[in-house]
């Protein structure tokens, strides 16, 4: 009876995940419930993740910023106070685009690459977080989801520079760029719908602050004789990492 009792609460500390992801509040998470192609499926920007908010809240507020960048993008092509004045079938064209309209169509792009600064670097190492790496089967199930991940970028940049390139040129501007900004909208909204399912690294503090840590410690022992036995120089393993 003792000896159940104990495999069962082996197993059942076995569920929760081994490498140090937690949910959204830090708590232990359990593997069968979280992660894996569950939660990908939902699914200076590196710098602050790691350092103060984390992967999930960069990604969230850098989801905004980019989708507010997009909204005045697709604005300012598309409201005729925003936009530069047609020239028509002239032959030659001398209008231009007044300092305000100039100054809205750059602003859109440079939140958009405030926004891209944020996501990028966050939702792709999110989506590695879903999986356990000490367990074989979601070890496994993390290649196949970059495979997809790939595809996924691929294809989208197939579709934006046919299909999309197509519209702007064929029925307009504010179509061509409304889409996307729709899009972007349903992107997001399905990744926050997914946020129970997600498992999350606590972050450590600046990655900065461990890089400068390593090179002085270099710098400080360049000069140290090497251990007789070469199995001290050897790595450790994943189980110590983890702890």
């Amino acid at each position: 009876m003792t000896l159940k009792v104990e495999e069962g609460s082996n197993e059942g500390k076995e569920d929760y995940t081994q490498d140090g992801t937690a949910s959204l509040h830090g708590k232990p998470i359990l593997r069968s419930k979280t992660g894996r192609w569950r939660a990908c499926s939902f699914i200076v920007g590196a710098y602050i993740a790691d350092a103060y908010l984390g992967r999930y809240w960069t990604f969230v507020i850098a989801s905004a910023i980019y989708l507010m960048g997009m909204s005045l993008l697709t604005l300012a092509v598309s409201l005729p106070a925003l936009r530069p004045p047609s020239c028509g079938h002239e032959a030659y064209c001398d209008k231009q685009a007044s300092h305000f309209q100039k100054g809205i169509f750059y602003t859109a792009l440079y939140i958009i690459a405030l926004g891209t600064g944020g996501t990028k670097p966050n939702i792709s190492t999110m989506g590695a977080d879903q999986f356990d790496d000490f367990e074989p089967k979601e070890r496994a199930q993390k290649l196949s989801f970059f495979n997809w991940w790939m595809f996924s970028i691929f294809f989208g940049t197939l579709f934006s520079n046919t299909f999309l390139v197509y519209i702007q040129d064929n029925v307009g501007w504010a179509l061509g760029y409304g889409l996307p900004t729709i899009g972007l909208a349903g992107s997001i909204l399905v990744f926050l719908i997914g946020t129970r399912f997600y498992r999350h690294k606590l972050h450590s503090g600046s990655p900065l602050t461990r890089i400068v840590t390593v090179l002085v410690a270099a710098m400080r022992n360049w000069k140290a004789t090497l251990p007789n036995d070469p199995k001290e120089l050897y790595e450790l393993s994943l189980e110590d990492y983890a702890k």
